[in-house]
């Protein structure tokens, strides 16, 4: 049976964030309220030992080994009092596992800065699994200047699209636009865009390495993906998602990606200062973590 999706609707305005979640708190409570109750059935009928969630608050039990996996242990809102309070309700969740396991280097040479490094740490076991990625690194000779990949919810996606296209159409650049939209049948047509609705996970994979530049959305999963395959990219945090923009602000200043504003956006302007700036490709490490995190389980448990 597929989970409830928590729905979670973000501000378009900073200054309002942190009563936007405020105002979905009850429905998202009773969504994990529903989850946990499911998850203690399966374990009885299944007897399983070891439950392993992506940011699913509610599957914790005292019957399995539960283990939270996020990079957000600090929560950015915009504003120090929220930060705290938010901190405080995301830790008296994750504090009900035996473990977290966190998607991101240990130490300094890290992607996720104060999200995944915050000062105070919750009280269980808190493990760095590394870089995740679906994408490989390989040698495949460039054939696009620009790819755009547009992601995220709406209708930021769709304002943003339309900001793009007006932009792209006399751009003497040969460019590949990935909509992610893919369940959309209808197409797009511009004579110098290569456009795609959508793309499997190994297309999308050899057309990132075939791109020059790319710009995109700071999610984390996506700046996982860029930096495994030391992509030179552009982020344009989603307005209003407050951790995408400290996302985007903290690789722009450790010179690993170039941030801008949706608000202003020039691709023009932005294709020029990453041709001139410096940027230092992130170094992923042999990711054993992950690896002797889940061999420690398997001598725990066989």
């Amino acid at each position: 049976m597929p989970l409830f999706d928590y729905n979670v609707a973000y501000s378009k305005y900073k200054v309002l964030f942190f009563l936007k979640i405020l105002s979905q708190i009850f429905s998202i409570k009773n969504k994990i309220k529903k989850e946990n109750i499911w998850l203690q059935n399966i374990i009885d009928d299944h007897n399983i030992d070891i439950v392993i969630s992506d940011n699913r608050f509610g599957l914790h039990s005292k019957k399995a080994h539960c283990i939270f996996i996020t990079h957000q242990l600090a929560i950015k809102t915009g504003f120090a009092l929220s930060n705290i309070i938010v901190q405080k309700i995301n830790y008296n969740y994750i504090n009900k596992y035996n473990e977290c396991w966190v998607p991101d280097d240990g130490g300094k040479n890290n992607l996720a800065g104060e999200l995944s490094h915050p000062q105070n740490m919750p009280s269980v076991l808190v493990k760095y699994i590394g870089i995740l990625s679906r994408f490989k690194k390989e040698e495949i000779i460039k054939k696009y200047d620009l790819l755009i990949l547009l992601s995220g919810p709406e209708p930021q996606r769709s304002i943003f699209e339309k900001i793009l296209l007006k932009q792209l159409e006399n751009l003497p650049l040969k460019i590949v636009l990935v909509r992610g939209l893919p369940n959309d049948k209808k197409t797009v047509i511009l004579k110098n865009v290569e456009i795609y609705n959508h793309l499997s996970s190994s297309d999308l994979n050899k057309i990132i390495l075939q791109s020059e530049i790319i710009i995109a959305r700071s999610g984390y999963t996506t700046i996982m993906d860029l930096a495994t395959l030391a992509a030179k990219a552009i982020f344009v945090p989603t307005p209003g998602q407050t951790e995408q923009e400290y996302l985007a602000g903290y690789l722009f200043l450790n010179k690993l990606s170039i941030s801008k504003t949706q608000a202003n956006f020039n691709i023009e302007n932005a294709l020029q200062e990453i041709k001139t700036t410096t940027l230092s490709p992130f170094q992923i490490t042999s990711n054993l973590a992950l690896q002797n995190a889940i061999t420690h389980l398997q001598q725990k448990f066989l």
